[in-house]
């Protein structure tokens, strides 16, 4: 599982070998505090588009500027391993960015999927990977599920 945790570098390799041989490199990203099914069908989802899928993991300072204080609830290494060992997830890149545009940049996969919490014109990275060619999926269930929700009922359950 911690093998599929790489770093750029390996993952720009695993790219240009996966181009020659006419794959299709699908990169998904999110926060993935407290791992839940909506997580777990985003990534199916993503991987539906494509051959490999790589998965951006904000770093905890990253959470934190997004999410507020008290977040993450657990740290990177155990999140990213947490990503990682999702059966159609083959690698997982930790990233310190509010956003993944400098990693559609660096790494130019096939396709960028975002949950259905945005629609095409909503994701944040869309001129980034219209600039570069890489295709803007939406894929995932209905947002009917999220952390924040997950730790509320979780919270609420502890003060009954």
């Amino acid at each position: 599982m911690d093998t599929k945790i790489v770093p750029s570098n390996q993952l720009r390799d695993v790219i240009s070998k996966a181009k020659v041989a006419r794959k299709r490199v699908v990169f998904a990203n999110g926060c993935f505090d407290t791992l839940h099914v909506g997580h777990v069908r985003y990534l199916q989802g993503a991987r539906e588009k494509g051959d490999i899928l790589i998965v951006g993991v904000n770093s905890d300072v990253s959470v934190r500027r997004l999410k507020g204080m008290g977040r993450p609830i657990l740290n990177e290494l155990a999140r990213a391993q947490l990503v990682a060992a999702v059966r159609c997830v083959d690698y997982v890149i930790l990233f310190p960015d509010a956003n993944v545009e400098r990693l559609l940049q660096e790494l130019r996969p096939t396709v960028h999927a975002k949950g259905t919490d945005y629609t095409v014109e909503s994701v944040p990275e869309r001129a980034v990977a219209a600039r570069l060619g890489i295709e803007v999926v939406i894929v995932g269930d209905p947002k009917n599920h999220s952390t924040r929700q997950l730790l509320k009922s979780i919270r609420k359950d502890a003060h009954d």
